[in-house]
């Protein structure tokens, strides 16, 4: 028998694949088809900071965020205040949640600034929660804000939730730090108990018959997957706290990748939007039927076996990898 149990967050999961962040943790019913699955913990679909703003001001706009847009006025935000059952039925259902299910619920919150946000982890934490995602999106439009000015703000955000909660603390980012190597080292420094990588930013798109923005919903395919075990393999080399891959995780073949790469964990959503919640047992059959056949007794067994420093030849998550992978190619310009 395979074991499949793994740690994160310092907390003790059955194995490793948890569902991300999405709408299908708004129901209860659905929460509990998940644990019925084999989901080992739930991340619930997240809270936006622009809810909290609106909950403290009682105003549909967001406010001017410090330092993120000085002398530039704000657009103008959706009514969010009842936007995923609102605040205080984000809490309410957390609590739920946590009374119908054994497995771990984690919360989110999604945002980049928000004075509220201190104030809104610990209710979570009353609540019920395990644990915390903070979910960091901010695009920095304005060219007077510094790839310093945005990282700092980052880490004071991570340092201040983090010293408000007693729970354990992830820290989900984007792939487009500069330096994302020594950002996610600076996350764990500010006390972070774990990394989540990478989010997935919904880009607009331009309806050319009526000459608009609109927004656009796509779901993640398999190939997304290579950005972010790549990174994995990276930071796991040299990162003390733990790792959480998400997009692109589709199949049982997907979470044993990610737990090559170093990951404690895998997060799937796509995927169960795409199949349905069943789609985590199969899964999970498919990992355990590919571990027996191998000889392997546990996960524990392939994590971290191609990370940077376990993988023997880092030229395949570095610089290298790019011309060996073009010098395998039949050269575009030969008359062979």
């Amino acid at each position: 028998m395979v074991d499949l149990r793994t740690n994160y967050l310092g907390i003790s999961l059955k194995n490793p694949l948890v569902v991300a962040a999405s709408p299908l943790s708004g129901s209860i019913n659905q929460i509990k088809q998940m644990e019925e699955a084999g989901a080992s913990a739930v991340v619930l679909f997240s809270l936006f900071e622009e809810q909290l703003e609106q909950q403290s001001k009682g105003t549909a706009v967001s406010p001017t965020p410090p330092r993120a847009q000085p002398g530039n006025t704000q657009p103008d935000f959706p009514q969010m205040e009842s936007y995923n059952l609102g605040v205080k039925g984000y809490l309410s259902h957390l609590y739920a949640a946590k009374k119908a299910v054994a497995i771990p619920i984690i919360g989110s919150l999604n945002g980049y600034y928000s004075s509220e946000w201190v104030q809104y982890a610990q209710l979570l934490e009353a609540a019920g929660a395990d644990a915390l995602e903070l979910n960091i999106y901010y695009l920095p439009t304005n060219p007077r804000i510094t790839s310093a000015d945005l990282e700092k703000m980052c880490l004071e955000l991570v340092a201040s939730v983090k010293s408000g909660v007693k729970i354990p603390v992830a820290v989900k980012i984007g792939p487009y730090f500069s330096a994302t190597a020594h950002m996610a080292q600076q996350i764990e420094k500010a006390g972070a108990d774990g990394l989540v990588i990478f989010n997935r930013f919904y880009q607009p798109d331009i309806d050319l018959d009526t000459e608009t923005a609109v927004s656009t919903l796509d779901l993640s395919h398999p190939q997304e997957l290579r950005l972010r075990l790549r990174w994995a393999a990276i930071l796991s080399s040299f990162l003390h706290i733990d790792l959480a891959i998400t997009g692109g995780v589709h199949s049982g073949a997907d979470v044993l990748k990610c737990l090559y790469a170093g990951a404690q964990t895998a997060m799937m959503a796509s995927a169960l939007l795409q199949n349905g919640i069943g789609h985590i047992q199969t899964t999970l059959t498919e990992m355990t039927t590919w571990l027996s056949n191998r000889g392997y007794t546990s996960v524990d067994d392939i994590r971290g076996k191609l990370s940077l420093i376990e993988a023997g030849d880092s030229a395949a998550f570095e610089r290298a990898n790019y011309m060996q992978v073009l010098a395998a190619q039949k050269h575009p310009f030969s008359h062979k």
